[in-house]
């Protein structure tokens, strides 16, 4: 072998040059090249993984997803398919010797495809005229149940019209009378229900199993004679009023009978039977009309008798059930103080927990998420997360202890990036004297002897959380000088049910004050200029940071994201504007103009002082652009500087498409660097 042989100088710089590159910090264009882990499907046998892979596709501005699969160790790492289209909820026949998925074709519709892993052969086997949805394997594999809508044409007032030959007249008038007609993302919603049906494994006509006008859309679970199927709905004769509603049922795969199996005031969903066939677990809670509610566990016998609630001796809501390896107890999935947990309890109600870390499917902020699947021999297999990288495939047992990572898919890209620096933490609230968590990011290359500019983020929800998960948009922040603050104040989830339910007819409320406690202990950390405080928040986060402003002058500049203004207008015009009443605010905006006034930011705009940016995406059915036009205009009439944003296309999720992440993120941080003092 020839060896080349390298001056010393360039041998002495070899280091230095490594060092130089791994310093680079995160920027804008290195969204394009996150990759993450979600949906892992372990084989039965505990031996292969098969997972999808999303990344950002940088010429067509998306994220997109394909199925990888691996061997339980981190070797034999490869594609499944040769295809190069989207494919997605992958799931293994119960032998092991096939997996199906759903995948979308040439004409862009979604279809059923299965994988024989023996031969490596691949078969489509559907021609739906819906998109499929929770396909589930019969247990002797032969059969594939799944959910799909069956259209319906739209109600008409009249039909007069008789236009002449070659004549271009406008379309007639859409006519809605539906209580739920559009869905933020997806926009107008089609008339029709969704149904289930079966269609056999290897291919042939799919079956509808139920009828009627009503929605059979929950998760769908095989009885282990594979006779029936179990279901979560809502077939109330008031159903579309009385939507919270939802109980479980089975049909019978041959007759189309259908029996129901709970009954209660409140919701009940996510039935999984036991190894041996006897027992049903699943999740629901009593409805106290309250704003947030702990999710339960309970089970029952197959016969529908003996239904008691699982004590877990753990104030958290509880979510993705799985029966164990001998069916003695079950894994379940829960956040706890901005961390994600899978959990396991035996039915005698001894509680452990497994894994740390799930998650990091998000890829905007720092929210929860994530899943997980387990073998027959008790491994598992799910998605990890840090502040340092997006979803990852691990494994772990109940006896293992901590995770084993398999892979490193974002390796290449942030090894060599300089990431702020998160650290946790606590603080006490001025209200009441309660804990509060959050945490602070630091610049990259951070000098505790300087100040810097601080950024709040105001999280959504605002029942929901953020956490020590990866964040491109806070990294984004902190890699432009910024030191980032993110809290969890009163009203987040994975603190107990009294701690979510704060906000209880108090929203905002003394959540603002959680928040200003916890801008004024990072204060005292020394290293924040007190005079280049910055705030944002989108969604419930945005609501908040427009109430800061309202409430105080403390800083310098204000970046509204997609927020609620007026609960009175956003209550009555958006795609979720029957979910509020009762739950958030006492009555309807007409029985209670007071309660929902008080509580809308735009009972302060004439208080605002700070230079404020307001941004939305135009299709945003969820916060509706005409929410974000009353801050701004108001502040246009006040004369207060201030701009708005839109960002064509985009719904409420804003930065769904990667060039939407960095457009988000740049607008911010220009609109608070024309504000921002000093270096």
């Amino acid at each position: 072998m020839k060896r080349i042989l390298l001056p010393l100088f360039a041998v002495l710089l070899l280091p230095l040059m490594s060092i130089a590159q791994s310093s680079k910090p995160f920027k804008s264009m290195d969204v394009f090249e996150l990759q993450w882990v979600s949906d892992p499907q372990i084989s039965p046998n505990g031996e292969q993984i098969v997972y999808s892979r999303g990344q950002m596709d940088k010429m067509k501005d998306r994220r997109t997803s394909q199925l990888w699969i691996m061997d339980a160790d981190g070797s034999n790492h490869r594609k499944l398919t040769g295809r190069d289209v989207s494919e997605g909820s992958a799931r293994w026949s119960p032998d092991g010797s096939r997996i199906v998925f759903t995948s979308s074709t040439e004409d862009d519709g979604s279809e059923i495809y299965v994988y024989w892993m023996d031969s490596g052969a691949l078969s489509r086997i559907t021609q739906l005229e819906e998109a499929p949805s929770g396909i589930s394997w019969s247990p002797d594999g032969e059969r594939l149940a799944f959910n799909m809508k069956v259209k319906e044409s739209n109600p008409t007032l009249t039909n007069s019209k008789n236009p002449p030959e070659g004549a271009e007249w406008a379309e007639s008038p859409r006519v809605t009378t539906r209580l739920n007609y559009e869905s933020d993302g997806s926009g107008y919603v089609d008339p029709g229900f969704t149904h289930i049906f079966t269609v056999p494994a290897e291919g042939g006509a799919p079956r509808q199993i139920t009828e009627g006008d009503y929605h059979y859309s929950g998760d769908i679970e095989w009885s282990s004679d594979g006779e029936q199927l179990i279901f979560s709905a809502n077939l109330n004769e008031d159903w579309e009023h009385n939507y919270r509603e939802s109980e479980l049922y089975s049909v019978d795969v041959e007759t189309g009978e259908i029996d129901q199996l709970t009954d209660r005031k409140g919701p009940d969903y996510s039935a999984r039977v036991s190894p041996n066939g006897e027992t049903i677990a699943y999740l629901g809670y009593d409805d106290k009309v309250q704003t947030y509610q702990l999710t339960k566990l309970y089970t029952m016998s197959t016969d529908s008798e003996e239904k008691q609630e699982v004590e877990l001796d753990l104030d958290r809501s509880i979510s993705s059930i799985q029966w164990d390896e001998n069916g003695r107890g079950l894994y379940f999935m829960y956040d706890d103080e901005g961390n994600t947990k899978i959990g396991h309890i035996t039915l005698d109600g001894e509680t452990s927990v497994v894994a740390n870390d799930v998650g990091g499917t998000t890829v905007a902020r720092p929210y929860g998420g994530g899943s997980y699947s387990v073998a027959d021999d008790g491994t598992i297999a799910y998605n990890e997360t840090t502040p340092y990288h997006p979803a990852e495939l691990a494994t772990t047992s109940r006896d293992q202890g901590e995770g084993t990572k398999l892979t490193g898919l974002n390796d290449a890209l942030l090894d060599y990036r300089d990431l702020g620096q998160v650290e946790e933490i606590w603080y006490t609230s001025s209200v009441d004297g309660r804990p509060i968590q959050g945490w602070i990011v630091k610049p990259p290359s951070f000098d505790p002897n300087k100040e810097y500019p601080l950024v709040v983020e105001n999280h959504g929800g605002p029942i929901s959380n953020y956490g020590d998960r990866f964040s491109p948009e806070i990294q984004l922040y902190a890699s432009a000088g910024y030191v980032v603050f993110y809290p969890n104040p009163r009203g987040s989830t994975g603190y107990g049910e009294e701690f979510g339910n704060l906000l209880y007819h108090d929203y905002p409320g003394d959540d603002y004050h959680d928040v200003m406690d916890g801008v004024d202990a990072v204060l005292e950390k020394g290293y924040v200029d007190e005079d280049n405080l910055f705030v944002t928040g989108g969604s419930a986060g945005g609501t908040m940071t427009s109430w800061m402003v309202g409430k105080n002058n403390r800083f310098e500049a204000a970046a509204v994201i997609k927020p609620v203004m007026n609960w009175i207008s956003k209550t009555l015009t958006a795609d979720n504007y029957y979910g509020y009443a009762n739950y958030r605010y006492p009555g309807q905006p007409w029985e209670n103009f007071e309660a929902y006034w008080e509580n809308s930011p735009v009972s302060l705009v004439g208080n605002i002082e700070t230079p404020t940016m307001v941004m939305v995406g135009t299709d945003d059915l969820r916060t509706p652009p005409s929410e974000a036009k009353q801050l701004y205009s108001a502040l246009k009439l006040r004369k207060i500087e201030t701009a708005y944003v839109e960002m064509p296309g985009a719904s409420h999720f804003i930065a769904n498409r990667p060039s939407q992440l960095i457009d988000k993120v740049e607008h911010i941080i220009a609109w608070f660097e024309q504000y921002r003092t000093g270096e």
